[in-house]
């Protein structure tokens, strides 16, 4: 069946959001069956961009008709750029370039990592929905995906049977990654406990800066959709900051980086400052794509119907829920509340009294009047708006806020 330009621009953006998740694990877990993953990914993205290109210049017969379409190529052209990024932070790890120890354990042990798990033979997944397996439940883990041959199913149904041969794309704590690995019938990873104190302070620093610029990044192309979706300039305004940060971060990184390489007595530890610089270059560009995308919520032009109904058909949504007074979610933190195990909703920014916080710690607690823009799977959505005592119709289209962010 012929694919449409919302289904392919749907594609688009969930095989984006996941090759950036699975580019950065393959680095910080050592795994290369991940940055595979990114490359057979990010083969079906430029097949994905190349047809799309095809149909809008067919779709073209007039200067309206060009005007229009111009919104949904500069979409185009900025997955396509979060794609090559990504991919060139998956051949970090193909190359074998080496990534320092303690970038590894920053990220091994952050409140969340994505890990890749097959299913063998023997496995009690086999002939199980992912609803009777109960994984958040047990392991702390959330199936974000799963590929089955060639085919990639993103935001997979709860109802979902699992076959031999299934590989789960998750995301969860660290601590979690072995007893899915075991479930599944594979053997554990056996990861450590991270090794206190660094053999460089200034690769420390800049192990600390990649990290962030890491976070920034993905929290981004987030942002960045959300700003389309929403039409709201506030959140342009935000990603437009997170890409000037991006950018005097990776500065930062150069110079930590030359001066850790001052006092390397071996020529093979260079491969590892070569690896800090490539992932750093590449978080940057990831931003500078996500503040591309946002020119289309700051374009005076209405944005194109169907951009639109893309990034909203999707497996996991971006929208909103707004804390009402009287929520039980009020007064407690998001750790407490666990959204992403209650609602499989990820909260991707807050807003509080016209400023925004990106990626808002889990310690962080709710209040009424906070405005969470999350990525959920629709069902989801409805229970956490439920929860919030948020009252609008599941089809009403976000109202975006007048204030812009104040730095």
């Amino acid at each position: 069946m012929r694919r449409t330009v919302k289904d392919l621009l749907s594609a688009g953006k969930d095989a984006t959001e996941l090759m950036l998740d699975l580019a950065f694990a393959s680095v910080f877990l050592d795994e290369e069956k991940l940055a595979r993953e990114v490359l057979r990914l990010e083969d079906r993205m430029g097949e994905a961009v190349r047809e799309l290109r095809i149909m809008c210049m067919l779709a073209s017969r007039s200067p309206e008709d060009a005007q229009q379409l111009a919104g949904v190529l500069a979409l185009v052209n900025a997955m396509e750029a979060i794609a090559d990024a990504a991919e060139d932070v998956a051949r970090v790890q193909l190359r074998n370039l080496g990534v320092p120890p303690a970038l590894r354990d920053d990220l091994r042990y952050a409140d969340e990592v994505t890990a890749r798990v097959k299913i063998r033979k023997g496995s009690e997944m086999i002939g199980a929905t992912l609803r009777d397996l109960a994984l958040p439940a047990r392991t702390g883990m959330w199936v974000i995906a799963v590929r089955r041959e060639v085919e990639y199913e993103h935001g997979p149904d709860a109802g979902m049977t699992l076959l031999r041969g299934d590989v789960l794309f998750m995301q969860g704590p660290a601590e979690g990654v072995d007893l899915m690995r075991e479930l599944a019938g594979g053997k554990p990873l056996g990861l450590h406990q991270p090794v206190a104190g660094g053999r460089l302070t200034d690769l420390d620093r800049a192990v600390d800066i990649l990290v962030e610029m890491k976070n920034a990044a993905e929290a981004a192309v987030g942002l960045a959709y959300s700003a389309v979706l929403f039409d709201d300039t506030g959140l342009a305004s935000e990603v437009s900051g997170i890409e000037d940060r991006c950018d005097a971060l990776y500065h930062e990184l150069q110079h930590w980086v030359l001066r850790a390489a001052r006092e390397l007595t071996d020529d093979d530890e260079l491969d590892d400052l070569r690896a800090l610089l490539q992932i750093g270059l590449s978080a940057e560009a990831i931003a500078d794509a996500a503040q591309e995308m946002t020119r289309l919520a700051e374009s005076p032009e209405e944005t194109h119907p169907v951009i639109r109904a893309a990034l909203s058909d999707t497996e996991e949504q971006i929208n909103d829920a707004i804390v009402q007074d009287g929520s039980p979610m009020v007064g407690r933190t998001l750790r407490d509340l666990k959204l992403r195990t209650a609602t499989g909703a990820d909260v991707l920014a807050l807003q509080r009294a016209g400023r925004w916080v990106n990626k808002p710690r889990a310690s962080r607690a709710v209040e009424a009047g906070d405005r969470l823009v999350v990525l959920a799977p629709e069902e989801g959505l409805a229970r956490l708006r439920e929860w919030a005592g948020d009252t609008r119709a599941m089809d009403e289209a976000p109202t975006a806020p007048t204030d812009r962010p104040r730095r």
